[in-house]
């Protein structure tokens, strides 16, 4: 449902990202894991159509981001890790609005059993703008998640949330992959993408360090497979993101 096929990004002289490709079938969590500034966010972009590659190719659901990009659009909901809503309408306004570009019908239901299920059904009629940050944030997933898009583009969803919304968001991304649907998640929180993605990919300035499920990540790192303590995701990642850091200075040292 997602394919990123030697994905490229320059800005200028400088590679944001390079010869990245991997893909993501239905009923997946796909974890795309990475420190500040490896290029996530590049290639989250690139996914939602906003930003141009530099070459490579990027599809959902078998259309091309820029050749076909109101198909491949409409096949995904996007959750940022800033909300950016219409602050001077109601979450019922813009929930209703989202449902009207989606021509979705019959859909108050549906709306209110949202809001509820997020605590929002008694600020429904407030301004946006009113809303704390975790709240937006809720209405964010909300707008995403409304018109159930067979792809969920996720970056850093827990962001701001309670730690009761925060389960309920980790809980929705398992079970909306288990319907299946497809879902691509970015985030920090190593704790949050071993306990919801079944695949994980390692970004680190911009070059893929390794992708696969946290068995094959284990064995890659040489750590035992059970029965050993801290044998966590968090340890195989600084592990990876050392190991390249090393080889780097390596490479500088010869030069």
């Amino acid at each position: 449902m997602i394919e990123v096929v030697n994905f490229e990004k320059r800005f200028g002289k400088v590679a944001a990202v390079q010869n990245v490709s991997f893909s993501v079938p239905t009923g997946q969590v796909f974890g795309l894991l990475g420190p500040n500034g490896a290029g996530k966010t590049t290639t989250i972009r690139a996914i939602t159509g906003l930003t141009r590659p530099s070459s490579g190719t990027v599809r959902v659901a078998g259309f091309d981001v820029w050749k076909d990009p109101v198909k491949a659009k409409a096949a995904f909901g996007y959750i940022p890790d800033r909300p950016y809503l219409y602050g001077k309408l109601t979450a019922r306004e813009l929930l209703r609005f989202i449902a009207g570009l989606h021509k979705l019908k019959s859909i108050e239901s549906e709306i209110d059993r949202w809001l509820e299920f997020f605590a929002l059904e008694n600020f429904a009629n407030e301004l946006i703008e009113t809303y704390s940050h975790g709240m937006k944030q809720k209405l964010t997933i909300i707008c995403a998640m409304l018109p159930e898009p067979p792809v969920l583009i996720v970056d850093e969803p827990m962001v701001g949330l309670d730690p009761k919304a925060a389960k309920q968001a980790r809980e929705l991304l398992s079970d909306y992959a288990a319907k299946g649907n497809t879902v691509l998640l970015t985030t920090h929180s190593l704790p949050v993408a071993e306990a919801v993605a079944h695949r994980i990919a390692v970004l680190d300035r911009g070059v893929i360090l390794a992708e696969g499920t946290l068995e094959q990540l284990q064995n890659r790192t040489n750590e035992e497979r059970s029965g050993v303590e801290g044998n966590t995701l968090e340890r195989i990642f600084f592990k990876l993101v050392e190991e390249e850091a090393l080889e780097r200075e390596r490479a500088k040292a010869a030069a």
